[in-house]
C-alpha cells in the first residue's frame, strides 16, 4: 500500500513492506530448519518450506500481537508452532530452536535490504546510461558556469552532466560494496551460539555451531559474519550507501530545479499527463520529479543519523530500545531511495536541454565570463591578445568528460 504522504512511494513496490518482511522471516526460519536437519540435529521431517506451508499470516494481526514481546518474531513463532502442529509435528517441534528473535528479524531485514539495493542498482545503471548520453551529446554545448550563484567562467552542459555521472558512479560503487557485505545475523540469545552448540552436543550432530550458522547463511545467499547483535555496522553501512546515492540524485535535482526556473529555462523535466499541475494555477508546469527527489535528499540524512544514534547507544548483548528504533527509519530510507532512484531515472531519460538558451546567455555575459582569462593574460608579458571567445576558454573539459565516461563504460569502479 502506497504511503499517502510520500507521493511516489508506489514506485518502491512491495520492497520492505510488512508482508514482504513476514515472508523474509519465514525464509530465515526455513533456512535454519534445513540447516538443523543437514547437521543431524533435527529429523528429516522437520525440513519444511514455511513459505509454502504457512500462508495465512496476517501482518496486521502480527503487528498487534508484537507489543507484548516488543518485536514481531515472538508471535510469529507462536503462530508457526500452532499451524504446524497437526500436519508437520517435527517442524513445529524444531522451528526456531537455537535462534533468537533478533537473529530472525535482523536477517529478514537484511534480505529485504539486499533486494531493495538490487532494485536501486538496476535503476542506477539506467541513470548511468542516460548521463553518459547527455555528457557526450552536450560536451561542446557552452553554458555559463556559476559559483556561489554568480557567473564564473564558461563551461559546457556536457561537463555538468559528467559531474552528475561522477557522483552517481561513486554512489553506485558504495552501494554495491555495502550490498555485497550484508551478512546474516545468527548468534542465539546473547550472541554466543550457546543454544546451537548445545543442540549439537545433545543430538550428536555434525560440525560445530559456527559451521551450522554459516550453512544457514549460505542457504539464504548471505555473507557470514560473527554475531553482530550490538555491532551495528552492517545496518549503518547500507544506510550510508543509500544516503550517498540519494545525495547524488539530490545534487542532480537541485541543479534541474535552478535551471528550470522560468527566468533561466535552460532545463525542463519530461512532460507527463497531469504532471506538475497546480490546483489553482492552470498555467504551471512544476518540475515535480525534481521536487520529490530533493525531498528525499533533505530527509535521508536524518534517517541515517537515527541509525547511527542507535548504533552508538547499543548496550549489553541486546539493546534496550536502540535496536527497536532502527526498524522504521531503515525501511523508510530504503523505500525512499528506491522511489527517488526511479524518479531520477525518469528525469534523466527525458530531460530537455535548451542549448540555444544556454549559448545566448554565454554570449550576452561573455565579458564577465572571461574576466579570469583577461587577468591571466595581464600576468604574462608579451602574451598574445585573447580572442575573448567563450568557447575557446573551456580548459580541459573534453579530457575530463572522457575520463568520467570511460569509467562508466568500464563498469564504473574506481
Amino acid at each position: 500500500m502506497a504511503a499517502l504522504l510520500w507521493p511516489g512511494d508506489d514506485r518502491a513496490g512491495n520492497h520492505l513492506s510488512d508482508g514482504q518482511l513476514v515472508h523474509a522471516m519465514l525464509r530465515v526460519e526455513t533456512a535454519w530448519l534445513a540447516a538443523l536437519v543437514d547437521a543431524g540435529v533435527a529429523p528429516v521431517a522437520a525440513a519444511v518450506d514455511l513459505c509454502r506451508t504457512v500462508d495465512d499470516i496476517d501482518p496486521a494481526a502480527l503487528a498487534a500481537a508484537a507489543e507484548s514481546g516488543g518485536n514481531p518474531v515472538i508471535p510469529l513463532v507462536k503462530h508457526l508452532r500452532q499451524r504446524l502442529a497437526a500436519a508437520h509435528p517435527e517442524a513445529a517441534r524444531w522451528v526456531h530452536r537455537g535462534l533468537t528473535s533478533q537473529d530472525v528479524l535482523d536477517t529478514a531485514l537484511v534480505l529485504g535490504l539486499r533486494e531493495a539495493a538490487d532494485a536501486v542498482l538496476t535503476l542506477m545503471d539506467t541513470q548511468v546510461g542516460s548521463l553518459v548520453e547527455l555528457a557526450e551529446r552536450h560536451r561542446g554545448a557552452p553554458m555559463a558556469g556559476r559559483t556561489l550563484t554568480q557567473h564564473a567562467v564558461p563551461t559546457t552542459f556536457g561537463l555538468e552532466a559528467a559531474q552528475w555521472l561522477y557522483g552517481v558512479l561513486d554512489a553506485r560503487d558504495d552501494l554495491r560494496n555495502a550490498r555485497d557485505r550484508l551478512p546474516a545475523q545468527i548468534g542465539g540469545a546473547a550472541g554466543t551460539l550457546a543454544a546451537p552448540a548445545e543442540l549439537l552436543r545433545l543430538t550428536g550432530g555434525r560440525d560445530d555451531a559456527v559451521t551450522l550458522a554459516r550453512a544457514a547463511a549460505a542457504r539464504l545467499g548471505l555473507a557470514w559474519a560473527p554475531p553482530w547483535h550490538t555491532v551495528r555496522a552492517p545496518i549503518s553501512r547500507i544506510a550510508d550507501a543509500l544516503t550517498r546515492a540519494i545525495d547524488a540524485w539530490g545534487h542532480i535535482a537541485g541543479d534541474v530545479l535552478v535551471r528550470a526556473r522560468p527566468e533561466i529555462a535552460e532545463l525542463a523535466e519530461p512532460a507527463g499527463t497531469g504532471r506538475g499541475g497546480s490546483s489553482t494555477m492552470p498555467h504551471k508546469a512544476n518540475p515535480i520529479l525534481s521536487v520529490l527527489v530533493r525531498r528525499a535528499a533533505l530527509t535521508a540524512p536524518g534517517l541515517a543519523a537515527q541509525l547511527h544514534l542507535a548504533a552508538a547507544t547499543a548496550v549489553d548483548e541486546r539493546p534496550d530500545g536502540s535496536w527497536h528504533t532502527e526498524w522504521t527509519p531503515l525501511v523508510q530510507l530504503a523505500r525512499n531511495a528506491l522511489t527517488a532512484a526511479d524518479q531520477t531515472a525518469e528525469l534523466l531519460a527525458g530531460l530537455h536541454v535548451d542549448t540555444g538558451r544556454m549559448a545566448r546567455l554565454v554570449h550576452t555575459a561573455s565579458s564577465a565570463l572571461l574576466a579570469e582569462q583577461r587577468s591571466l593574460a595581464a600576468l604574462v608579458d608579451g602574451s598574445p591578445e585573447p580572442d575573448f571567445d567563450p568557447t575557446h576558454y573551456l580548459g580541459s573539459i573534453d579530457l575530463l568528460i572522457d575520463e568520467i565516461v570511460a569509467r562508466a563504460r568500464s563498469g564504473g569502479s574506481r
